[in-house]
C-alpha cells in the first residue's frame, strides 16, 4: 500500500529537511493525544511518524520520490476530482488500489511502520511512567506536607 507522506505532513515534493522536521512537528502537536480526548489519534500518530522516517532518510527518500511521481501520475490517470469532501475518501481508495514493484521501498515502508508503531507505544509508556513519578513524588510530598503539620500543630499546641 503506498502512502502520501507529503500530504500526511502537509508539505511538498521540494520541502527540504528542516521543513519536514518542521511539519512533523507541527502534525505531531496537532494531532497529539492530549490535544484531541475525545479522538482515538493513535492511527494518525503512527502515520505522522511514518512519514518523517522514510522522508528524514535521505536513500529511502529518493526511492520514494521515484515512486511518489509514479503515484501522481496514477491519481492523474484516474482523473481526481479537487473537491474536499472527496478527498480524503479517494486518498484512501489510492493508498490501496496503487500498486509498486520497488521491494526495497516497501520493506522500508512497512519498517518505518512498524518502528512508528513502537514510538508510539514507548510515548505512551513514558507519558503512563512519567505520571507515575509525578503522581507518587506529589503525594509524597502531600503525605510529608501533612505529617509535618500535625506534628507542628501538637508542639505549637504543647506549648500554649
Amino acid at each position: 500500500m503506498f502512502k502520501d507522506y507529503y500530504a500526511i505532513l502537509d508539505i511538498y515534493q521540494s520541502s527540504n529537511l528542516t521543513e519536514i522536521k518542521s511539519a512533523y512537528k507541527k502534525q505531531a502537536l496537532k494531532w497529539h493525544p492530549d490535544k484531541n480526548k475525545d479522538v482515538d489519534t493513535t492511527e494518525k500518530m503512527k502515520e505522522i511518524n511514518e512519514a518523517k522516517l522514510i522522508l528524514t532518510d535521505e536513500e529511502a527518500r529518493i526511492r520514494y520520490d521515484r515512486e511518489y511521481l509514479k503515484f501522481k501520475s496514477f491519481q492523474k490517470s484516474k482523473e481526481i476530482e479537487p473537491k474536499q469532501e472527496k478527498k480524503a475518501k479517494q486518498a484512501k481508495e489510492y493508498y490501496s488500489t496503487y500498486q509498486f514493484d520497488d521491494e526495497i521501498l516497501k520493506k522500508w515502508m512497512e519498517n518505518a511502520r512498524k518502528q512508528a508503531i513502537r514510538n508510539i507505544y514507548e510515548m505512551i509508556n513514558e507519558f503512563r511512567d512519567s505520571s507515575l513519578i509525578g503522581f507518587g513524588t506529589f503525594f509524597k510530598t502531600a503525605l510529608m506536607a501533612i505529617i509535618m503539620y500535625i506534628i507542628y500543630s501538637t508542639i505549637a499546641r504543647l506549648l500554649i
